[in-house]
């Protein structure tokens, strides 16, 4: 078999994969369905991985890193912090909006599977360590605790993605901005002047 060959099959299989686990969840996944949404013998599909948890494995491999090349390519594109921030914000929110047709990927994963939480648990310090980068160039007090603090911002929100099927392109664009703005100019930066001189605790302080 050629190289070619193989790394046709082996994608084709990654692929029929991604589709299945995504909409139907890892347990309800057979291989079988695997090997004929791939268009392959069911035997064939073990030539290259060789088990169920296996080939999660490769699929969640693929798709994490292709998020992070991803976000490293268009970070490069930007020259400002403020741009750089709302292009994390856009990137993390349009994976899951590209992905709200297969959340069972998310929810139903493989149950306690080591190598699966250790490279998941990598993943997220990875992506951590690439806002931190942005933070540090950027010139920002505490990089580590405000990297932590804008992607759980950011994961709260995808959550509307997930759970929502209604959820559209312009819900996450507006969340995206939002979200950036909010971490950039601060919850009073994103009120106009009028809106913070009318907060109840402003109203109090005169009172008093």
């Amino acid at each position: 078999m050629s190289s070619a060959s193989s790394e046709r099959k082996h994608n084709a299989i990654l692929d029929a994969a991604y589709e299945l686990f995504g909409s139907g969840g890892f347990y309800e996944t057979k291989m079988s369905e695997v090997a004929e949404r791939a268009g392959i013998a069911k035997g064939t599909v073990y030539l290259y991985f060789k088990s169920k948890e296996d080939l999660f494995m490769a699929v969640t491999r693929r798709d994490c890193e292709g998020f992070l090349l991803q976000l490293e390519d268009k970070l490069q594109a930007c020259g400002t912090l403020a741009d750089k921030l709302s292009v994390i914000a856009v990137h993390h929110l349009f994976y899951y909006y590209e992905r709200k047709q297969h959340t069972k990927l998310f929810f139903r994963a493989p149950n306690n599977n080591p190598e699966l939480m250790a490279y998941m648990a990598q993943f997220m310090q990875d992506y951590m360590q690439a806002v931190v980068k942005v933070l540090l160039e950027g010139k920002a007090r505490e990089p580590e605790l405000m990297a932590e603090s804008y992607i759980g911002m950011l994961d709260r929100l995808k959550m509307d993605i997930m759970l929502n099927p209604g959820f559209s392109e312009q819900d996450a664009h507006k969340r995206a901005e939002f979200a950036a703005g909010l971490f950039i100019h601060g919850a009073l930066g994103s009120m106009n002047a009028d809106e913070v001189h009318n907060l109840p605790v402003a109203e109090e302080q005169e009172e008093a």
